[in-house]
């Protein structure tokens, strides 16, 4: 079994309280802040793209992506920091639980400000403290300072920062699913 077959297998076997989580609390508020056509990068088994219309997924692995295909979803396969769609397309792209598993991330988030509008907005998502720990393949921790720094490195001004499920203190540190999230516009100039 490759890499790839295991993790569309983990991906597949979150629990019934992760779905509901997602549906029900997290997508709602994150999704607020994107309008219009809308890129999932790292779309995994397609959460994001089953919970908003007019999203499109990729991903680099190829297991995943024939996953959501069979579930109708619209998912493509992608080559590392290779996003296959012309300058321009989307209003939003989607960078949720992606950045700490590269370790330099720059030519990803050129490539997601390549396919975004001059309008357009970024959201990104990254694990708290506990989360992170949880999975040998990150390479990158970035806390609020951290996140937003790398995104304004990189061409893009931070509108505002999300913490969820809540900003309460110490929350990080105890559950995994805690997570950051940051939306961006393209910074011009």
């Amino acid at each position: 079994m490759t890499n790839y077959q295991e993790y569309c297998i983990y991906l597949k076997g979150r629990s019934l309280k992760g779905r509901l989580y997602r549906n029900w609390w997290l997508y709602p508020r994150l999704v607020r802040h994107l309008s219009g056509r809308v890129l999932d990068v790292g779309c995994g088994i397609g959460d994001m793209l089953r919970f908003r219309p007019n999203t499109v997924g990729v991903d680099i692995n190829p297991e995943t992506i024939a996953w959501c295909r069979k579930q109708g979803l619209d998912a493509h396969h992608m080559e590392r920091n290779r996003l296959l769609f012309d300058a321009g397309t989307f209003d939003g792209v989607i960078l949720d639980n992606v950045l700490e598993h590269i370790a330099a991330p720059q030519p990803l988030l050129a490539e997601a400000k390549r396919v975004l509008k001059p309008s357009g907005r970024l959201l990104a998502g990254v694990p708290g403290p506990k989360g992170y720990q949880s999975d040998p393949d990150h390479k990158v921790y970035y806390d609020e300072a951290g996140l937003i720094h790398l995104m304004q490195n990189n061409g893009f001004s931070c509108r505002m920062i999300l913490p969820m499920p809540l900003r309460l203190p110490r929350l990080s540190e105890r559950i995994r699913q805690y997570c950051v999230y940051g939306v961006f516009d393209v910074h011009h100039g």
